[in-house]
């Protein structure tokens, strides 16, 4: 009989102390190991960043605080790029008295410096175009593929990730009317 009881309570006493153990170990830093922040997504802080754009200017991401942000990642030989381009110049237009801004980050390391003028021109383009030369903003958000956009709360807090596209001029409206509000 006592033989029996030992064979019942050993594996309670080993869930038990596992479950001890997962609890105590547990990491509540809110970072992976490494001490890297978790990847950028929605509900997150978005990643600081600054970035020398097309005209010289620098512009750092967390100076945009307290506007809507949208940090699209593009490059001008990717199709559904050029796709949404006139779109979101489009809603730029349409909402940058309110509070709108896009930093349409260049994926350049991937790119030809040669072919962001004439894209930029074709386009029509009157947003922000930095240039991220290294491919360090581009890792740091994790970025995939081509084009990937974030929209940023006035709060700095990304509340939308749209990978691919090319997104079309009401989805733009949709989610920028929803964060302007």
């Amino acid at each position: 009989m006592q033989l029996r009881t030992r064979t019942k309570i050993l594996p309670i006493v080993l869930l038990a102390a596992g479950l001890a153990w997962i609890f105590l170990s547990a990491d509540r830093s809110g970072t992976l190991a490494g001490g890297r922040p978790p990847a950028p997504q929605e509900g997150f802080p978005a990643p600081d960043f600054t970035l020398a754009t097309t005209t010289g200017r620098e512009v750092t991401l967390s100076e945009l605080r307290g506007q809507v942000a949208l940090v699209n990642f593009w490059a001008t030989w990717c199709p559904p790029c050029r796709s949404e381009m006139a779109a979101i110049q489009e809603v730029y237009d349409r909402y940058m008295e309110r509070g709108f801004v896009v930093l349409a980050v260049n994926a350049t390391r991937q790119d030809t410096l040669s072919s962001i003028a004439p894209f930029t021109d074709e386009f029509g383009l009157t947003f922000p175009i930095p240039l991220d030369v290294s491919g360090a903003v581009e890792r740091l958000y994790e970025v995939k593929s081509l084009p990937t956009s974030f929209f940023i709360d006035a709060a700095g807090v990304i509340r939308e990730v749209v990978i691919g596209g090319p997104m079309s001029e009401a989805l733009l409206q949709s989610i920028v009317e929803g964060l302007l509000e």
